[in-house]
């Protein structure tokens, strides 16, 4: 299995000079350094790949022992080209991806480990609250994801931005992506393949655990109250 973190962005709404992913959080840790430690706590950092864009340099000099898939796109297209570029360096076996902004407990990846296991294709889920901004999602009568976007109404929960991609479904999801539209999340693509292909995608509720993502200041200043 390969794990990827989706780090190209200019994240422009935090107002942070530096790419996202190098926020500095209240412990003293950036957003991406509580990723990696919590990531290599389960898994080798070899199998770790982090896509960079916006002043990529900065954090590939921060983690020199990651592999690299370069967006030279990444002011033109939206995470939705960035985890295409992933997935097709890594077509042949399951991924587990996140958004380089999302701070999050070790121990979720514990949770997650089961249904890593089982090679079932899932997406990370928040019960307690559903944010207007946020991805949200509603679930069919076999319990399955149905819809996810931002723009679904009377979602069951918030997507929390940690994901996994079976091997069995990490080509028709490619195919997907390759559908999407440059500025289109890459939720779409997901969306896409279960509407299209009957793709089954799971909703596992993490909500027992602390995990957020950081788009705003006061998001920042939300997390390091929680963690």
């Amino acid at each position: 299995m390969k794990i990827v973190i989706l780090a190209a962005g200019i994240g422009s709404r935090l107002g942070n000079p530096l790419p996202k992913p190098l926020t500095a959080l209240k412990d003293g840790r950036t957003i991406m350094q509580q990723q990696i430690e919590n990531l290599t706590r389960h898994f080798d950092i070899d199998n770790i790949n982090i896509v960079v864009g916006f002043k990529k340099d900065l954090i590939m000099e921060s983690f020199p022992d990651i592999t690299y898939i370069y967006n030279q796109l990444f002011d033109q297209t939206n995470t939705s080209k960035s985890l295409l570029k992933a997935l097709k360096k890594n077509h042949r076996e399951p991924v587990l991806w996140l958004n380089g902004d999302v701070v999050f407990d070790s121990d979720i990846i514990k949770e997650l480990m089961p249904t890593i296991v089982a090679n079932k294709s899932f997406v990370c889920v928040n019960t307690q609250k559903v944010g207007d901004e946020e991805v949200k999602y509603t679930l069919d009568n076999q319990g399955y994801i149905n819809e996810l976007s931002k723009k679904v109404k009377n979602g069951a929960g918030e997507a929390v931005g940690i994901n996994f991609i079976s091997s069995k479904d990490i080509n028709t999801l490619i195919a997907r992506l390759e559908d999407c539209a440059d500025n289109d999340y890459f939720e779409r693509g997901i969306e896409m393949a279960i509407e299209k292909d009957s793709m089954k995608v799971s909703a596992i509720d993490i909500s027992k655990f602390r995990c957020m993502e950081i788009d705003f200041k006061e998001d920042l200043d939300n997390a390091n109250k929680l963690f």
